[in-house]
Formats: C-alpha cells, structure tokens, sequence
C-alpha cells in the first residue's frame, strides 16, 4: 500500500478562520486579507496554524523565477547539468538566467524576494504570536513552546538560506521585537546573514527533538537543524565547524542509505530511513493539494507520457559525465570524455542507435533519453517526445515524474504528483564529510564515504528493457526485459586507486561523485560556487555547449559579476535603505 504522507494540512486547526496571506510586494509586514483577530491567533490553537502557514511557503508557489523547493532554476539551469528547454520564446526572462544576461528589471528577480520573504514573514508571525501567547493567560506549555519557536526559526533560516543562495547580501528580517522596535523595511542588506541563519539554527538543534515533533514527518528534528547548519558552513567554506554536527549525524542520527538509488525518487519511499528533511507534498483530487507547482512544466509535452511543458531539460555535458571506464570507474578529467552518441536532430522514423559505452546507472534515474524505459509509460521515442529538440536538447529530466501506474493518483491526471521533495538526506552528509576529509588529507576516510555512495549505486536495481528497435516511431518495439537498458558498469574504488592517490585527484573524484548523485537536484551551480571553479568550468562548458546547441553562443560568465543575480529594482525603488549588489 503507497504510503501517503500527506502534507501537515491547516483546515483541522484553523477551524474557522483565514490566515493566508496573499503574494503581494507588501511580504515584509502586512496583515494577511482575511486574518483572524490578534485574540484568536494569541492561542496555542492560532499559533500551531500560524506556524504550518509558515511550512506551506516552503513548497514556493512561482514555479519559475520563484523555485526554492527545488531550485532548479538558478542552481541547474544556469550551471553546465541542465537547460531551461521548451521553446525559446517559452518564458523568455529564463533565457537571461541561463545566458548569464540578467539585469534587476527581470521579474524573475522579484519573484524569488517575494517567495523567500513571504516565507520569513510567515515564520516571524507565528513567533510573534508565540510570545504573545505566552504572556497571556493561557500560555503554551513545554517543551511545547520551545519546539514552536525553534521550528519558526528553523524555517525562517532556510527562508534566508533560499535567498542568500541568490543574492550576495540579504536583510535578515526578524521579528520587530527581536529588533529592538525596528520594521522590516528598515532593515539593509549589508551581509550575507550567515551569523543569524546560524544562530536560528542553533536555537533548533537546542530545542528540536531527536524524532519529529508531534509525531509529523514534515516538522524538522535535531539532525535537520543540524543538517543545514552544516550545509550553511560548507557555503562558507567553515569545514572545521561544519565537521562535528556532519559527524554527530553519521554517528547518532540513525540514518542509513536506502537499499536502492531510485527510492529516494519515488513517492512509495517518502520519509525513508535515508532522509533527514523532505518538503511534504500531497495531492487531492482536483484540487491543488499541495503539490510543487513547477511540476507540470518538467514533464514531456508530447509523447505516451505528454502531461507537461518540456522545460527542464538535461545537457549533454551532465550525460557525458556520467560515463565509466572499464572497470566501472569514474573519467575524472572532462577532457578525457568523449562526447557520447546523442540523438540530437535525428527524427523519431529514422534510425539511432545509442551509446553502448559504460556507464554509472544513476544516469537512466537522472536523464530520460532515447531508447530508454521512461518509469514504465513506453520506451521513450526521442524528438517526438521533445517540445523543441533544436533549443533544449534531446533529453528530460526524470526524477520529479512519476511510475505510469501511479497516474491515477497524480492531480487532475496531470503532472503533479505525491513525491516528497527531500531537502536533506544521509547521502548529502556522506559526501559532505568526504569533502572534509580530502581537505584534511584524510583521503583513505574521503574514498570510504564515496564507496559508500557508489556501492549503494552498484546493488541498486537498474532500469530495465533492452531495445533492439532503432527506429521509434510507435511501431511494436523489441525489448528484452530480462536485460539492463544499457551497459552499465559502475565500481567502488580499490585501496591504492590513483583517484585518491593524492588530494587533486581526490577532490575530483568527491566533487564529481557530488554532481553525479545530485544531479538535476537544485545544487550545481552552488556547489561550483562554493569550491571556487565556477568561471574556470561554466566557461569550459559554454564554450564546449556551442558546437552542440546554438543558444549558448556568445554567452559569458563573468565572475564575481554572474555568480550571485541582482536585486529586484522594484524592491530597490520602495526600500531606500537596500543597496544593489556593486557588481550590477
């Protein structure tokens, strides 16, 4: 039976009154349309319902400029994993992004301030009716209290953590009595605001249980806390610091990586004994649910599984990585991979015969390409699947969609589907800490954690079904389901591999096996970021893209400029105490 985890829904507390606030540029400080009175929500019932309006920003309602939940926009899309896709005309502010051309005016600039503060502004009410509860007659009692205040704060730090990923300095807006009287709009951008997404997180490892609180999956635990605290000090280059909460979680937490790779990508295996955090997505019939909007835009237009928009398209640079040398092994060196056959102007009616070189079998988890099962709709046909193969490529992204089985449960019989999305899971924590230990020379530790990951890879199950058929037309196709889809060949590395053989080589081998697990994820452009080589590899990857697909020619990514996007200028406009990023 599918386990449902259905999102931690307001209907049963609100019981009677409204608190949603609308999407307006007022995100800072307003009093939503509709909302109770300040006695109502001065409750424990008012508080607990102010708090999972707070957890309902973390889905992101903009599926586009917006896009915290997934983050696919800034940290796949403008790095060298994945292309916005569909046609060229199709949401056209997202060919800046992706050409590194975006100037303040973009509204997709506007729309991720309004998402992340929309967020903070939620977490900060319910921590502002929290304290007046608690100075009330019938105050909250504890450990309750305590765990409603860290997880506001734990929401408010990722809300800040959302925005600090794209925009070089962020005002940290806390609550007005926490500032001393000052508003929101008063605040300036003059950090980054590590410090305080620090300091919030910490008060959550304090006060956060081990286990979920209330027995709700979707709330956060002491490891979750924990978790980003460390992701926050590894954006900041602090791996001393982000060491012993990394190792806290492998030692205590309980976690474990699940038995196979493709687990973490079915809605079968939501909140598995892998996943530390996980936004909590439901359907509901027709209605909304609470499902990740841009979900629909990810999936094939056309085609046996045509629900969707054809945006979100994997690059040939992130397929080529995922290749494996004779003994199963990782090419480190770009340089060293050959470009593999891709289908790319070839029409569905005419022949091609794909790529029988080795490769790691996260790709067909990864990449929907031709020749390949797609999660049991039909054998994916290639150019016919695609909405414009000559702009976005000839693949699509498959770990958002769903097993053709699971249709009937998906909302309106679309593409919006009951798949958690997983902020954190052991797997990031695994090949954290190898970083760590690359760093401190501990490079026979560094390939341990890596093995880890990679023997997880080697035992899962593959994708199934050997095409013979070379020409996908809906013809009957000959597939033999006995087989793998394709030559996979994937290893852990031996004791006296050359890839750990020295801290160059190690590095490559921990960040490329980051890439290759997370890939399509939400975090490449960020990581390249992080590890200083994002000019030196995105220029690599325009330049090598160009010869294979048009729309990047003449693109430049010019660091420090392109590594953060600018202020929105409506923002700028209305709050002179912001100042825009100097580079801009």
């Amino acid at each position: 039976m599918m386990r449902t985890i259905k999102y931690i829904l307001i209907t049963t507390l609100m019981a009677g009154f409204v608190f949603l606030a609308s999407c307006t540029d007022e995100f800072l400080q307003k009093e939503p349309p509709g909302s109770a009175a300040g006695s109502v929500m001065a409750t424990g019932d008012g508080v607990e319902a102010l708090l999972i309006g707070a957890y309902d920003r973390m889905r992101c309602i903009d599926m586009f400029g917006g896009a915290m939940a997934t983050d696919w926009t800034y940290g796949e899309c403008a790095s060298d994993n994945a292309y916005k896709g569909t046609s060229y005309g199709d949401q056209a502010p997202f060919n800046l992004v992706e050409r590194y051309e975006v100037l303040p005016d973009n509204g997709y600039m506007a729309a991720r301030w309004r998402e992340g503060f929309n967020g903070v502004a939620r977490a900060n009410e319910a921590l502002t009716y929290l304290a007046l509860t608690q100075e009330g007659e019938t105050p909250i009692g504890e450990p309750r209290a305590s765990q409603i205040e860290a997880e506001a704060k734990f929401l408010r730090a990722y809300f800040h953590f959302k925005l600090t990923r794209i925009f070089r300095n962020i005002p940290y807006i806390k609550t007005v009595a926490e500032m001393d009287g000052t508003f929101p709009e008063d605040v300036p951008n003059t950090s980054e605001g590590w410090d305080e997404i620090e300091a919030d997180l910490q008060f959550a490892i304090d006060n956060l249980p081990e286990s979920h609180p209330l027995g709700q999956v979707g709330r956060p635990t002491r490891y979750s806390a924990m978790a980003m605290k460390a992701h926050a000090h590894m954006y900041q280059n602090e791996l001393n610091l982000a060491k012993p909460l990394l190792d806290n979680i492998i030692t205590n937490g309980g976690f474990e990586l699940v038995a196979n790779y493709n687990e973490n990508y079915d809605a079968h295996f939501n909140n598995n004994e892998e996943s530390i955090f996980e936004i909590q997505i439901a359907v509901a019939g027709e209605t909304t649910g609470s499902t990740i909007n841009a979900q629909r835009s990810w999936a094939h237009q056309s085609g046996a599984v045509g629900i969707g928009w054809g945006f979100y398209q994997p690059s040939q640079d992130l397929f080529d990585a995922f290749q494996t040398t004779t003994e199963g092994l990782p090419i480190l060196d770009k340089a060293d991979r050959p470009r593999l056959a891709n289908d790319m102007g070839v029409r569905s009616d005419e022949e091609f015969i794909p790529t029988d070189a080795n490769l790691d079998p996260r790709v067909d988890w990864t990449i929907a390409r031709r020749g390949i099962d797609f999660l049991g709709w039909s054998i994916h046909e290639g150019m016919s699947w695609i909405r414009a193969q000559d702009n976005g490529g000839p693949y699509m992204t498959k770990k958002f969609h769903h097993q053709e089985h699971e249709q009937g449960l998906a909302r309106q019989g679309q593409a919006w589907n009951a798949r958690n999305v997983r902020i954190y899971r052991l797997s990031h924590i695994l090949l954290w800490r190898a970083e760590i230990a690359v760093e401190d020379g501990d490079l026979d530790y560094a390939r341990e954690l890596v093995n880890q990951i990679r023997e997880r890879a080697r035992t899962s199950t593959p994708v199934m079904g050997r095409v013979t058929t070379y020409i996908l037309d809906g013809r009957d196709y000959e597939v033999d389901w006995e087989q793998p889809a394709a030559n996979y060949n994937i290893a852990t590395y031996p004791a006296g591999s050359t890839a750990f053989a020295n801290q160059t080589n190690a590095r490559k081998a921990v960040r490329l096996e980051i890439r290759l697990e997370f890939a399509t994820e939400g975090h490449r452009f960020f990581d390249l970021r992080r590890w200083g080589i994002i000019d030196e590899v995105l220029n690599d990857y325009i330049e090598r893209d160009s010869d294979f697909r048009s729309f990047m020619r003449g693109a430049v990514f010019n660091s420090p400029r392109d590594e953060y996007w600018p202020l929105p200028q409506a923002q700028l406009d209305i709050q002179d105490v912001l100042t825009q990023d100097p580079n801009f």
